[in-house]
């Protein structure tokens, strides 16, 4: 996970506003290596153990609706690369031709099983997959599809010096996002001009203050976030 030259960049991440992040990171080039050794073994580790689990996981999803058993969504990763990211399909195949990108609580495209796989976080846990592959790492800004990134302001490109992430601190502070958006009426809107914008302000911030230790309380914060702790703005 080391960074490439300055130069080497796309032109769209050599901007003076990247710049301050990108200097941050490049002081950080053992912190960076760390993380993608740390990625590697647990996840290889991770795939191995939960090899049952995924293997019910599968046949619960195939019993339960038509479709395949993952996802794959285009996201954004690193430098701007696109990949289809791994999940676990938790909605009705060919849900995102039925209607926003962003999902919503009380989402009548979710199927009874996806209820299940999505309250307990399941539906995320073959990203192990991504990790392994280097295409995402444990703790990163979480991909977005392309269609959001295109609107991403000079500074948040900055994000995309690290692979897209399975945690992150907005993660854990916007873990109930589908319930926030419910009542929308343009959830497309709401998002774009008022979420996104808040969890890069988390995203950034976490590039500010990178460390691979800060990465592994990260972790721990997410595993009681999901466990029900609540995490406020002073928290």
């Amino acid at each position: 996970m080391i960074l490439k030259k300055w130069e080497e960049l796309p032109k769209e991440l050599q901007r003076e506003e990247v710049r301050p992040y990108y200097e941050i990171l490049s002081r950080k080039r053992g912190s960076l290596v760390c993380k993608r050794i740390f990625d590697v073994v647990v996840s290889a580790i991770m795939l191995f153990l939960l090899s049952p689990l995924f293997l019910l996981l599968a046949i619960a999803i195939k019993l339960d609706s038509p479709g395949p058993v993952f996802y794959r969504q285009v996201r954004v990763t690193q430098y701007g690369r696109e990949f289809r990211i791994f999940k676990f399909r938790s909605m009705v195949a060919n849900a995102d031709q039925m209607g926003t990108q962003v999902t919503v609580g009380n989402d009548n495209r979710i199927t009874r099983m996806g209820k299940l796989v999505r309250k307990c976080r399941l539906d995320e846990i073959c990203q192990l997959i991504d990790i392994l592959r280097g295409t995402m790492t444990f703790v990163g800004t979480r991909p977005e599809v392309p269609k959001y990134v295109a609107g991403y302001t000079p500074e948040m490109m900055a994000t995309l010096l690290l692979p897209a992430g399975v945690t992150s601190e907005a993660s854990i502070r916007y873990k109930d996002e589908d319930e926030l958006l419910e009542s929308a009426a343009d959830v497309d809107a709401v998002y774009v001009q008022k979420i996104l914008p808040d969890k890069m302000r988390y995203n950034l911030q976490s590039i500010r203050e990178f460390s691979f230790w800060a990465d592994i309380r990260t972790m721990f914060r997410t595993v009681l976030a999901v466990l029900g702790k609540e995490y406020g703005e002073n928290k």
